[in-house]
This record gives structure tokens, sequence and C-alpha cells, in this order.
């Protein structure tokens, strides 16, 4: 018996998807946000703190790095909250844990922008009487953000796909709701035809989006 496409029962249950999509790219955004606020404070500790430090970032990395994203979801959904007696929704666990997933790329990417950063340039800071920490706002900081942007557009894009891995606590993503209209209708190819396109536009999108960014911020040579 051949399969016979029908997209009918798939429309009928569309916000399913809409709204995942839209809850998909909050999580990537807020994650995002919160990783590279950890990753920057932990690039700025790497490059001006001691041995002791650098081992504890670079274990922490390492560590984030070689675990797969989704023992990573449920150690914290199931583990953590065993372990210290805390509860917290799905959505807050996944986004806590994604965020710690996108600090530890993060931390290397800033790192090497940090690195990167003209030696001359420090030294004209220098010889204006800036403090090292106004060497860092005013000099590294900014000159860091413009070598690091196409990096930065690479993650975003990354974990906007990872959210799907969301799922498996019953977050309601984008993926969610494909699999939720999937056990509903069983129109398995239909709803993930459609929701395969969904993450490519919608990661189109967003990369055009960061792409213009870095048209403004880039240096012309």
């Amino acid at each position: 018996m051949g399969y016979h496409l029908n997209f009918n029962l798939i429309w009928r249950h569309f916000d399913k998807l809409w709204g995942g999509l839209l809850l998909s790219v909050e999580l990537a955004i807020v994650s995002i946000a919160i990783g590279a606020l950890i990753g920057l404070i932990l690039a700025i500790c790497y490059v001006s703190a001691g041995r002791v430090v650098r081992a504890l970032i670079a274990a922490y990395v390492e560590f984030v790095r070689n675990v797969p994203l989704i023992l990573l979801v449920y150690l914290v959904f199931y583990g953590l909250p065993t372990a210290v007696d805390i509860a917290y929704s799905p959505t807050v666990s996944f986004v806590l844990t994604l965020s710690l997933y996108a600090g530890a790329y993060l931390v290397e990417v800033f790192r090497s922008g940090l690195e990167a950063v003209p030696r001359g340039q420090l030294d004209a800071g220098k010889a204006m009487g800036l403090t090292p920490w106004q060497r860092l706002l005013y000099v590294r900081l900014p000159t860091m953000t413009r070598i690091t942007l196409p990096a930065l557009s690479n993650t975003f894009i990354s974990l906007f796909k990872d959210t799907s891995v969301a799922s498996v606590i019953a977050v309601p993503e984008l993926t969610y709701g494909a699999q939720w209209i999937n056990f509903s209708t069983f129109r398995i190819v239909e709803v993930y035809l459609i929701t395969t396109l969904l993450y490519l536009v919608t990661g189109y999108v967003i990369l055009f989006g960061l792409r213009q960014v870095e048209r403004i911020f880039r240096v012309e040579r």
C-alpha cells in the first residue's frame, strides 16, 4: 500500500509548530545572551589570571565540549534537583543547560578574539594613559567584537538548532510540537517536512540578519 501525502491534518495543528518555533527562537536568544556573558567573563579571566584559574576554566570547557548536549540536559534536569534538592521547570532547566553549553564554546571564541587584538593598539592605549580596565573596555572589547562576529553568528545558528534537544524533557518547542502532531495524526512525513522547512527558513533569516550586523561593524581595509 502506497503512502499518500495529506497535509490537511498538519495545517489544523499548525499552531503547535508556530508556537514551538517562536519558543525555539526565544530559547536560543536567551541562552546565547547568558552564554556570551559567561564566555566573556571566563575569557577575560583566562587571559589575565594565573595558572590555577586557567586550569579550572579549561576543565569546564573540555568537560562541556566532550559531553553530548542531550546528556547534559538529563544531568541538569534530573540529576541536579536530586543532588541539591531544588525544583525548576523544564524550560528553565534547558535554558540553564544551553547557556552553560554555549558559554564553554564562547570562552574559546572570545579568548582567541582578545589575543588577536594588535599589540600596537594596546601600546597606544598605554601611551594615552589608559588604565588596564579602560584599555579592556575601550580598546580590546570593541576590536574583539569585530573579530569574533562571524564565529558568534555560527554559534547562534548552532544553538538555534540545538533547541530541538529540549523536546526530550517536554519543553514545547518546535520539535516537540512536531512530535505531538505525529503522535496525534500519524502523518510523520508531512509533519517533519514542514518542520524541516521551518528550521531551514528561520536559520537563513537569522543568518541574513547576523550578516548585516557583520557588515555594519566590519573594518574596511
